[in-house]
């Protein structure tokens, strides 16, 4: 880590954001040996401003409750916190969707501590990003959206929780593969890694919006590495579909099948390790511990082959060949996808 960098994490901390902030974008991109000796805790230009909060940089905080049956309940709990970042001046906030999945109650939260009720526009299943509405005016300022495509690596950053800010360096950007049926073809991964990284925002050193914080990853710098960090789903590819987003709570484009698997891949194939209680997959009868090796009789090649194929077998509700090693045989399971959103349990309506 430079000079510059621990210098601003020393001077900020994680609580109570300070205007050493304009320290930190004055320090240029993987500053070099000069910059780091004239680098200072407490910047002159800091030193003039007064202090402020993460509200200034269009964050809020987001408490959600899930509904009592919430499906999501057993491995993301039936309480939970993180980062909403506000995107317009009509009180809509954007942050990852596993905070707002199945939530009855959400409230926002600013610096001060005043609370605003917020409803779910939606969640989109393909990027994972959720969208809510303040129902009350906001006194926060919205982001300036910005160009995830042209941030680059080794590019300075902030991440900007609802508790503080940390500053990092955009250290890959590369496809990200998840467990549980979920890819980005290029994700944005930063470090060093920060806390309460769930929806934070990932601003650029003009202040504007290059993602939307997702997870903590021990491989931030590629898989041959141990360098924990942070991966972000960049802002652009919600895009294409935020209008849809805002207008139906959803993308109108045709759902993805889903079959409700977490799997590891392990030489080219998946084991099972986990199948969501009474999703298509349980009701196929596949188990953890299964070892899927193809589709339809073709062998796959990992878990992004395994999605990629899976997609491409058309919208949700097709039937998914799946061939399952067990033992010393293979069995073919015929499995009937559905969309996500079908398998998570509504709010109620009163």
């Amino acid at each position: 880590m430079n000079r510059c960098l621990a210098l601003q994490q020393e001077t900020w901390g994680r609580r109570g954001l300070r205007m050493a902030v304009v320290g930190l974008l004055a320090c240029t991109v993987l500053p070099g040996p000069s910059l780091a000796q004239d680098a200072a805790p407490n910047p002159p230009a800091a030193r003039n401003q007064q202090e402020m909060t993460v509200d200034a940089l269009s964050v809020v905080k987001v408490r959600s409750k899930m509904v009592p049956n919430a499906r999501s309940s057993t491995t993301l709990g039936q309480q939970r916190e993180g980062t909403g970042v506000v995107i317009d001046a009509q009180g809509l906030v954007m942050t990852i969707g596993y905070l707002v999945i199945e939530a009855e109650n959400v409230e926002l939260s600013t610096a001060d501590g005043k609370i605003f009720p917020a409803t779910v526009v939606g969640y989109d299943n393909t990027t994972g990003l959720g969208l809510l509405k303040a129902l009350t005016p906001l006194p926060v300022k919205p982001v300036n959206i910005g160009e995830s495509e042209n941030a680059k690596e080794r590019e300075l950053v902030l991440i900007v929780g609802f508790d503080g800010v940390a500053p990092a360096y955009i250290v890959s950007k590369r496809r990200f593969v998840g467990q549980w049926e979920y890819l980005l073809d290029e994700a944005i991964y930063t470090a060093p890694a920060t806390v309460n990284w769930s929806g934070a925002a990932l601003l650029s050193r003009e202040g504007k919006l290059l993602g939307i914080g997702s997870l903590v990853v021990g491989d931030a710098m590629g898989t041959s590495s141990n360098v924990p960090g942070n991966m972000f789903v960049p802002i652009d590819i919600i895009k294409p579909v935020l209008g849809d987003f805002i207008a139906n709570g959803k993308s109108t484009s045709q759902p993805r099948p889903w079959i409700g698997i977490n799997t590891q891949e392990v030489q080219g194939n998946l084991i099972v390790t986990r199948v969501s209680p009474e999703s298509p997959a349980d009701e196929a009868g596949l188990k953890s511990g299964d070892i899927i090796v193809g589709m339809g009789g073709q062998p796959i090649k990992g878990q992004a082959d395994f999605y990629t194929r899976l997609w491409a077998s058309g919208g949700a509700g097709v039937d998914i060949p799946v061939d399952v090693l067990k033992g010393n045989r293979v069995e073919n399971y015929k499995v009937k996808s559905i969309d996500r959103n079908q398998y998570f349990r509504p709010k109620p309506v009163y």
